[in-house]
């Protein structure tokens, strides 16, 4: 089995004005596709090229095989990355997931506010993510290529926080990246859709 670099959902130039076709072209075309080649050079020969990506990273990560870990991860956490995001006109949360953020943040307003601090605090290199938890929503950043698959949680939505995703368009304000994917990016009918799997799961297991 070889891992394969996913294709983006979306032309190089759908994003505009918010993130760039040049932006686009090194984060999905060098930095996406780098982590790929490097999980196949790594995993070749070994147990892992036969894993489907979500095990790879799991296993990985409990026997602590950072190379396999590090590039499987941020693998898997592109895509969902490209997957977060919609072009098109400013969308908003829908059924239950706007339901649960107006419950736990007090509406979509304040939900921006926490994800921003979050993301504009995350130090060095990261990911900014929204993640269900039982029955709640939690806004949780991650260092370098971890994600909630090592966790008990299920991720939503997610930011990339490191610099190759913003410093084209933005140079060194994060925080304006920040709020053009809270304000005109999020594919909140993806987040739904995570949401809705993940609640079918919990009352399968009951």
């Amino acid at each position: 089995m070889t891992f394969r670099l996913t294709e983006l959902p979306y032309a190089l130039d759908a994003l505009e004005p918010h993130v760039s076709a040049r932006t686009l072209e090194f984060h999905y075309g060098k930095h996406h596709k780098g982590y790929v080649d490097k999980l196949n050079q790594n995993a070749a020969g070994t147990r892992y090229e036969d894993m489907a990506l979500e095990d790879a990273i799991q296993e990985s990560y409990k026997n602590d095989e950072t190379s396999v870990y590090n590039n499987a991860s941020q693998a898997w956490n592109h895509t969902f990355f490209w997957d977060s995001m919609r072009p098109g006109e400013e969308s908003r949360p829908r059924g239950s997931l706007s339901d649960m953020i107006d419950d736990q943040f007090g509406g979509l307003d304040e939900f921006r506010k926490q994800f921003k601090e979050k993301a504009v605090g995350q130090f060095g290199s990261g990911w900014t993510w929204l993640v269900a938890d039982e029955d709640t929503l939690a806004i949780v950043s991650t260092p370098n290529a971890d994600s909630p698959l090592i966790t008990p949680t299920t991720p939503l939505l997610t930011l990339d926080v490191w610099e190759h995703a913003y410093y084209l368009d933005y140079q060194n304000s994060r925080d304006k990246f920040v709020d053009a994917f809270l304000e005109h990016l999020i594919n909140w009918d993806f987040a739904q859709d995570n949401l809705d799997a993940f609640e079918t799961r919990r009352q399968l297991q009951v």
